[in-house]
């Protein structure tokens, strides 16, 4: 039998047992039965709409995209929204930037803590729509009232994105993915409407590694993974792609090149300790996820995009 991601309960779990070989787990996987009943919704809603805005994350855009709410949409107006680029690595992003323009789709790439990057949504929303319309009827009187449904991965800052908007708390926001489980009417103002959703994970994540960076950005709970396999993936990750980023959050005296002795390391410098002076890793795995999730350990990627046929640079 293969062995489960999930974590184990023993706090003084040596976390060399955890080290990272994807390819002989369980693949990690999270799709609860709330998920398909929101897929069902959203397809009925859909004809309520005018358009759909369709949340990724900056830090992991191929992960986070969701093939079974795009079947759902299909032909309905479209705009894609990749959030939190204020977290993502600046020099991949460029990257995704010029893949998603290589795209025959609407995009913006955008910051939900930020009112100016929100108020180009709605105003390329609105020309999406109109465009639209105009297509097949050029008579069409411009349409100012419009109606928006929101969908995507969960903790891809959707209800931020219409509270902000909103100017309130108009949809509930939670450090925990699923929070959101029903479908919800927001008015932004007298021209817009927003249609929240419950995040909905795709039915079958593609490959461990993409679980991973889920886990890591926290659009599937902890407890899947398990903290102590999520640091481990992170701090391996930043061993190879960034050892700055760790070396300067935790002031550690030489380079990062072992999982375990940078565990250990963290552990004495924050003072993460059990009786008898054992390292208490749980403190650990929770400080790094922590750490990577406000930004505190640097703009960071999981993956870059799939290579353009026409520009080999990407």
């Amino acid at each position: 039998m293969k062995k489960s991601f999930r974590a184990k309960k023993n706090k003084h779990f040596d976390p060399v047992n955890r080290m990272l070989t994807p390819d002989s787990h369980t693949k990690i996987n999270w799709f609860p039965g709330h998920m398909n009943k929101a897929i069902k919704k959203i397809k009925e809603r859909l004809k309520m709409v005018d358009i759909v805005l369709e949340m990724f994350d900056a830090r992991s855009p191929m992960a986070t995209g969701n093939a079974s709410l795009r079947a759902v949409i299909g032909e309905k107006s479209k705009l894609i929204l990749i959030n939190k680029k204020n977290l993502a690595d600046p020099k991949i992003l460029k990257s995704w930037e010029k893949w998603f323009e290589s795209k025959d789709e609407p995009y913006l790439f955008v910051n939900a803590l930020d009112k100016n990057s929100l108020q180009e949504v709605i105003k390329k929303a609105k020309f999406l729509v109109n465009t639209k319309i105009k297509e097949s009827n050029p008579d069409y009187k411009e349409k100012t009232k419009i109606r928006m449904m929101i969908i995507g991965l969960p903790n891809t800052g959707k209800s931020t994105i219409i509270n902000r908007l909103a100017n309130r708390n108009a949809s509930k926001v939670a450090d925990k993915p699923g929070q959101t489980q029903q479908q919800l009417w927001v008015t932004v103002n007298d021209e817009i409407e927003i249609l929240d959703t419950p995040g909905v994970m795709t039915p079958d994540i593609k490959t461990n590694e993409q679980g991973l960076w889920l886990s890591a950005i926290h659009a599937i709970p902890d407890r899947i993974a398990g903290s102590d396999l999520i640091a481990s993936f992170i701090v391996e990750y930043l061993i190879k792609n960034n050892r700055n980023a760790l070396i300067e959050r935790y002031n550690l005296e030489k380079e990062p090149t072992d999982l375990i002795e940078t565990f250990n390391e963290i552990a004495k410098i924050r003072g993460c300790f059990l009786k008898k002076n054992e390292f208490d890793y749980d403190r650990v795995y929770k400080l790094i996820i922590s750490d990577l999730r406000s930004g505190k350990l640097g703009l960071i990627s999981f993956g870059t995009p799939p290579r353009i046929k026409s520009d080999p640079t990407v």
